[in-house]
């Protein structure tokens, strides 16, 4: 191994107790590293060098390293909250005021109280919508893997670092699959956890009733450590769920002797890459040698989750993104009215803001869910949007009767060329296909590394457990990788 940042989180931790290495020497090496390829990636968008390295120190000094995650460096996507630390969303509408919360959100705190040291932001779709990090004021991220290629979004920058080694792991959300899309396309674990496992207070909100937040990390064992770190009910928070959080890393037992897990054939499309399917197939093979049962199942309502999930959404995000209206915070317009006067129209001036300060994908869900919701509108496409969210909500709830378990594709295909979807928004909402029911069914999820394309391009197994089932995904995903070696592969920067 090379740099300390080619850690892991429990090979780091181990090490710091040990006194083999101290925090700031890791610090310095994920720092060094970003210095060194974040130009060819495109990942950071914010340093926070200076105060990681002094609280690296701090912990070194203490030297109590009683939590796996004390003394470890991480990323924060660009919605999370951290005092004085400029968070913009990726946006034109805060980066131009820089703004600069004046608290932390409940999940970087709860990292900061188990030692765990914040080195700067990554990029994100703006304001998290979008599927290819391709709409941050940023710049899109690169694939590690390849350039030429999207990291996934809306969590990319998270991906994009974790698989390049800039850090030990990283934070990110996930609303319509912004975790498992961009971990599997860069070669790395993600989880979206139950809907209320984990606390969204201080977290940007796209869509309050699907987001949910989670890490992306290098091994199955990481995430664990990471998740059992940020779980559980939070006060500021009353979406989050009064549901004791198990020790998520006793779980990792590599034993699933006689699980059984379900292999949905709706997740098997026509238009699917042959390469993902074949993956697919040897993933199943491989559980199969470990002891499990695999078997077929049927969950129909499965078709309708993209269609319901972009009624929903977008709803959502019109009303969230209300907030923003250049005066409370946000961008100022540039246009000071049609003479070149400060307009005395509140509309006019709400108008100037977000036309200026907003991008092109975040107007067209603002506008798509303020039609949905209008007077007329609200029976046709919403209501009827949330009853196919139950019915597909128990489409699970009625599969979980008969398997422990369900595996899948985590995409139709492999990591696309940056520009692919130019023009066409319809495109890139179907990548999110094979990620959509488990938001609609608040179930926890997780991608886990599978395989490479002849190009040599990054492939994501997903593993689904029922509400509260992150134990079992984990123990799944965990044998599963320790039966394989793909996590293991790195891309040359």
């Amino acid at each position: 191994m090379g740099s300390l940042s080619e850690l892991t989180i429990a090979q780091a931790s181990t090490k710091l107790k040990a006194k083999e290495i101290t925090s700031a020497e890791l610090t310095q090496a994920c720092i060094d590293r970003i210095e060194k390829v974040d130009g060819t990636i495109n990942a950071v968008v914010y340093k926070n060098f200076d105060r990681a390295l002094e609280e690296a120190k701090k912990i070194d000094d203490a030297g109590a390293f009683d939590n796996a995650l004390s003394g470890i460096p991480y990323l924060t996507k660009d919605v999370y909250c951290e005092e004085g630390v400029p968070t913009t969303a990726c946006s034109n509408m805060l980066r131009e005021k820089n703004y600069t919360p004046p608290f932390d959100s409940t999940t970087t705190a709860r990292l900061k109280a188990v030692g765990a040291i914040s080195i700067g932001k990554v990029n994100t779709d703006e304001f998290t919508q979008g599927a290819s990090t391709e709409t941050s004021c940023y710049g899109v991220t690169k694939n590690p893997w390849d350039t030429e290629k999207v990291a996934g979004g809306s969590s990319g920058g998270s991906a994009a670092a974790v698989a390049a080694d800039e850090c030990l792991f990283a934070l990110g959300t996930d609303t319509g699959g912004s975790i498992r899309q961009p971990a599997a396309y860069c070669g790395v674990t993600g989880i979206r956890p139950t809907y209320g496992r984990t606390s969204r207070y201080g977290v940007m909100s796209m869509a309050s009733s699907l987001d949910v937040i989670g890490p992306l990390c290098k091994t199955v064992e990481d995430t664990a450590l990471v998740l059992e770190a940020i779980s559980g009910i939070d006060s500021m928070d009353a979406t989050t769920g009064d549901t004791a959080v198990p020790n998520y890393s006793t779980a990792l037992t590599g034993d699933v002797k006689g699980l059984k897990i379900g292999l949905p054939k709706e997740y098997f499309s026509d238009d699917m890459n042959e390469e993902v399917r074949q993956s697919i197939m040897d993933s199943c093979e491989v559980l199969k040698s470990l002891g499990a049962e695999i078997v077929d199942v049927s969950m129909p309502y499965t078709q309708y989750a993209t269609p319901a999930y972009y009624v929903i959404c977008p709803s959502e995000v019109s009303s969230n993104m209300s907030r923003y209206d250049g005066i409370r915070y946000g961008h100022t317009p540039l246009r000071q009215g049609s003479a070149g006067q400060v307009t005395t129209n509140l509309v006019e001036y709400y108008h100037q803001a977000r036309s200026e300060g907003f991008g092109d994908e975040v107007k067209r869900r603002i506008m798509i869910g303020t039609y949905a919701l209008s007077a007329g509108y609200y029976d046709a496409y919403y209501r009827q949007a949330l009853k196919v969210r139950t019915l597909i909500q128990k489409d699970f709830e009625d599969v979980y009767k008969t398997v422990d378990a369900l595996i899948a594709p985590v995409t139709p295909t492999a990591a696309f060329s940056i520009g692919a979807h130019d023009g066409d928004p319809v495109a890139m909402y179907l990548e999110d296909i094979f990620l959509d029911p488990q938001v609609m069914a608040g179930i926890p999820a997780l991608s886990v590394p599978c395989g490479f394309t002849k190009e040599n391009l990054p492939l994501g197994l997903q593993v689904m457990g029922p509400q509260w089932g992150e134990e079992v995904v984990l123990r799944i995903a965990d044998a599963y990788e320790k039966s394989t070696e793909w996590n293991a592969q790195k891309p040359s920067l």
